[in-house]
């Protein structure tokens, strides 16, 4: 299953006004429904927030880097030698 940390820290820590905070919420919230419209799923964990999607092609579309330990990414990988003679 491919999933990133979704972490919050410091999201408005750069604005300098409410109108720009409020701002960045809604842009946040926005992305936050177009994954959830394209099947992405919040799992919660014991040290915070994974999103996740069980297709892997969806998930490389949005261009996101999956954080799953190095051995599982690869057997996400096509075993196919005919991929190795184009």
């Amino acid at each position: 299953m491919n999933f990133f940390t979704w972490k919050d820290n410091g999201l408005t820590n750069d604005c300098s006004s409410l109108d720009a905070m409020a701002s960045r919420f809604e842009e946040t919230a926005n992305l936050m429904k177009k994954l959830s419209q394209k099947g992405f799923k919040l799992k919660k964990i014991q040290d915070g927030q994974l999103i996740i999607h069980s297709d892997p092609e969806v998930f490389d579309q949005w261009g996101f880097i999956s954080e799953e330990l190095p051995f599982k990414q690869l057997c996400l990988i096509p075993d196919d030698e005919t991929l190795l003679d184009s």
